[in-house]
């Protein structure tokens, strides 16, 4: 399953360490952030809970940008 959320960042060395937080997460198979058009496109694995799955990214982009946000 493919989403697309809308995020607010400020720089593009901010989006890219959102997207490697947001690949990193359990339960996401692929992530693309992009600065320009301000979406991130997430490819989830199969049978996960994508709400819980975009919860923990979240979590993980603040760990890296604190003041990131990504619209669920």
């Amino acid at each position: 399953m493919k989403k697309t959320y809308k995020v607010d960042v400020d720089c593009a060395n901010c989006a890219a360490k959102m997207e490697e937080a947001v690949k990193k997460t359990e339960g996401v198979k692929d992530a693309t952030l992009s600065f320009m058009t301000l979406k991130l496109k997430v490819e989830f694995e199969d049978g996960v809970n994508v709400d819980e799955v975009m919860q923990k990214a979240y979590k993980n982009c603040k760990v890296v940008e604190d003041d990131c946000e990504i619209y669920l």
